[in-house]
């Protein structure tokens, strides 16, 4: 019972988010006189074996939208608990690593950007970087060309880790202590928590994987097949959480964890050692603020190309009258397709880490730059990518995202991945975490594109101690100095452009939330030259394209959008994306 005591925590959610208890098959192994982790709420339960998704709501004070409705549940009731939008993303995150594991992680990384009531932007790059015994050619055979899926599956995939450097960098602006933050993270992960049919098919698709390239036993494989209602308990995962809380930082990157990450890197013949983890450090960088007509948006800047593609596309169509042409009008498609097409070629050539590379941001966000960028643009026919360089500058990835909102006015938004889904699909044995393929997102070879499709050169080659190039795009707006939005996605290579059409709908199509959100979305990313268009994209407008000179290739889901605006009657509007299990709570 000290278990369950250990997991009260008072908050005053919406009481819709909370599912009425009912009989459902669980595979209780392990689970002896426990008939759920109970977070009190407003008379209901937050129960891992029995909840469900809420899709759109209205709050008064603050929310949490997420890919997961118990990691949602989770920060809400934090900041209920006396937490702010900076406690709520940290156990939401913590959350998500034991509730949603082809993404939420602590063996991966990710970006934080946030807003105080001060007037502060904080950016957090808790990226993960190479190995010190990564080098340029590692993923090359003898005669140059890439071994297929070596940078991508398996122990060789991975860089060192920068989630739990990244919580604790942003501890600080939190009002909780560490311990109460990862407590409900601790306990879900000990006694399990029901999963969905979207989880269970994910983790059937991927059990082969999972043998192939772990070297110990999992939690996520067992006989037979998964399936909706079955609980899934990770308690080497709960003593991985432990050790954080108990030690702190070092309770990861030294210690048993440590040892247990470098032993399975051992095994499997990886490459991240002790030396790597111990001396892994989160950074706060610089901001990437701008002004788009009367908002201000807030990105993040490089080892993201997120916050740079973002500025140059939404500056690019500024002087145009977007939102006079229509949603999803063929003149509006065109012009967002080309000024995508544009970003991505300045993207492949010019960004990297900026503390390897010389990253000319100031150029890439110039007017002038931006103005010239566009001055081959016809809006009749589509420009060959062939036609198409990165500008000349003279100048001395499966992912998921957390957006928050409080009632004091902070605003929080956090994307963090493994990169692929399940990651390196490598389970660090006796630890219980998946291991993040984040090596791919470098240039394994210049001109040779990665998992994603994504062209990269020198600015992203593999050096030691690197962080690779991201695409994660956590974004906020401020409306005439106050928050206003945030927002932001998974999706490999085409996160930028779905933040990027989400800010058009809102901002110049003013649509309501869960439209922005859940509207068809289309990529362009220089190469390969095609516009990759979601289900339910208008047959008409394709056509119409593909009149102009366009291919069009149809594909499934594109991101998993978060996003929380401020209503002028000051409810905050918050919605998940339709694509996933994702949820929202608050009160």
């Amino acid at each position: 019972m000290k278990k369950i005591v250990s997991l009260i925590i008072i908050c005053i959610c919406q009481l819709s988010l909370f599912a009425q208890p009912k009989k459902i098959n669980q595979d209780l192994s392990g689970l002896k006189n426990l008939t759920g982790i109970q977070l009190v709420g407003a008379g209901k339960m937050i129960d891992p074996y029995h909840y469900t998704i809420e899709k759109t709501a209205l709050f008064s004070k603050a929310s949490v939208s997420c890919a997961h409705p118990l990691a949602s549940m989770v920060g809400a009731a934090m900041m209920q608990q006396g937490g702010n939008a900076f406690d709520a993303v940290i156990a939401t995150q913590l959350t998500l690593a034991v509730v949603y594991p082809g993404a939420g992680n602590i063996g991966g990384g990710g970006f934080l950007v946030g807003h105080t009531p001060a007037g502060k932007n904080i950016t957090i790059d808790y990226r993960e970087t190479a190995p010190k015994k990564g080098y340029r050619d590692m993923y090359l055979d003898s005669a140059g060309k890439v071994i297929p899926n070596l940078s991508v599956l398996g122990h060789l995939a991975s860089g060192v880790p920068g989630t739990i450097a990244g919580l604790f960098a942003t501890l600080p602006y939190a009002k909780l202590p560490m311990k109460t933050l990862i407590q409900p993270a601790i306990d879900i992960a000990e006694f399990g928590f029901v999963i969905s049919e979207r989880e269970a098919a994910g983790l059937n698709a991927t059990r082969e994987s999972f043998i192939k390239n772990s070297t110990m036993s999992t939690a996520f494989v067992k006989e037979g097949k998964w399936k909706a209602g079955d609980t899934l308990v990770q308690k080497e995962l709960a003593e991985t959480l432990k050790r954080i809380r108990d030690f702190g930082q070092k309770g990861f990157y030294e210690g048993k964890t440590a040892d247990l990450i470098v032993a399975e890197m051992q095994r499997g013949k990886g490459i991240v050692s002790k030396e790597d983890l111990k001396n892994y450090k989160a950074k706060a960088r610089a901001a990437l603020a701008f002004n788009y007509k009367d908002y201000s948006i807030i990105g993040m800047p490089p080892p993201s190309s997120g916050g740079i593609i973002v500025l140059q596309m939404m500056k690019m169509i500024e002087q145009k009258p977007l939102s006079a042409y229509g949603f999803q009008s063929t003149k509006a498609v065109q012009l967002m397709v080309e000024v995508e097409r544009r970003a991505y070629a300045d993207r492949a050539a010019h960004l990297g880490d900026p503390d390897f590379w010389k990253v000319p941001i100031k150029t890439l966000a110039d007017n002038t730059y931006l103005k010239n960028r566009m001055a081959d643009y016809d809006s009749t026919k589509a420009t060959p990518s062939t036609a198409i360089k990165a500008g000349t500058i003279h100048e001395s990835d499966e992912t998921t995202h957390i957006s928050v909102m409080d009632a004091a006015g902070n605003m929080v938004s956090v994307t963090t991945t493994l990169n692929g889904g399940y990651g390196s699909r490598t389970v660090v044995g006796g630890a219980g975490f998946l291991m993040n393929n984040e090596m791919d997102d470098f240039s394994v070879k210049p001109g040779v594109p990665n998992m994603y499709g994504a062209i990269g050169g020198e600015a992203n080659a593999i050096q030691p101690n690197k962080r690779m190039l991201s695409s994660m795009t956590p974004t906020l707006v401020l409306k005439q100095g106050k928050p206003y939005i945030v927002c932001g996605t998974p999706g490999g290579t085409t996160i930028p452009t779905s933040v990027f059409q989400t800010l058009v709908n809102f901002l110049e199509f003013n649509m309501s939330a869960e439209d922005a959100v859940n509207k068809p979305k289309f990529h362009h990313q220089w190469l390969p030259d095609e516009v990759a268009v979601e289900t339910g994209f208008p047959t008409k407008i394709i056509s119409e394209l593909q009149a102009m000179g366009y291919k069009i290739t149809q594909r499934t889901a594109i991101g998993k959008t978060e996003a929380i605006r401020i209503l002028p009657n000051g409810k905050l509007e918050t919605a998940a994306d339709k694509r996933g299990d994702d949820s929202v709570a608050g009160f």
